[in-house]
């Protein structure tokens, strides 16, 4: 799943203008019957992303982590999980929902249970926390189910990476948000991240 879990999947990063000229990914017919893996995010920037990376490499990483590449650096708001494919064009129209401006700023590193590496959020935006509240109630009217953890905005920096140093510097990142995004999550060999919907 996303973040902690779908990190080891990759994701095509916004075209190289900024979130906004990043289109719709189309749905092949011949697709139309399988299912998907979905999952709501923050997606970065190139500039916002290249800003990640850089405090990314200043990090001492054990043998054993596992660095989260470029094009997999994102924040998931919500969740959603495996759903018959024919209901994108569903979820697409119903997961439009007010999205206000804000700042978020990631300023504190932390290393969770089984070696996982975040840059989180202090001091959410209450815009962020708006947003996270009106897509859960977005997707329960879709008849959805919400996950039961407490949403803690973060980017995973690396995996199994317990024992890892951070830079004597703190850490300051800001993105400006106006948006959010729709990701498909692939299996198999074409493994990856695919954003099926730019909410701007």
């Amino acid at each position: 799943m996303p973040d902690d879990a779908e990190d080891g999947r990759s994701a095509p990063p916004p075209a190289s203008q900024g979130r906004r000229s990043a289109a719709t990914t189309p749905v092949a017919e011949h697709d139309a019957a399988a299912s998907c893996r979905l999952f709501l995010a923050l997606w970065p920037t190139p500039a916002e992303n290249e800003a990640l990376l850089h405090y990314q490499r200043r990090w001492s990483w054990p043998p054993t982590a596992a660095p989260v590449a470029a094009e997999r650096l994102h924040l998931t708001l919500h969740f959603i999980g495996a759903l018959p494919r024919s209901r994108l064009p569903e979820l697409s129209t119903g997961l439009r929902v007010a999205c206000d401006p804000f700042e978020l700023v990631l300023d504190r590193a932390e290393i969770w249970p089984r070696g996982l590496v975040v840059l989180r959020a202090t001091s959410p935006a209450a815009a962020l926390q708006q947003l996270h509240g009106r897509l859960g109630e977005a997707l329960q009217a879709l008849g959805l189910s919400l996950e039961k953890r407490r949403f803690r905005p973060h980017v995973t920096l690396a995996r199994r990476a317990a024992g890892s140093l951070p830079p004597l510097a703190g850490v300051e990142l800001r993105w400006l948000v106006s948006g959010y995004t729709l990701v498909e999550s692939l299996a198999g060999a074409a493994a990856g991240y695919v954003v099926r919907q730019r909410y701007d």
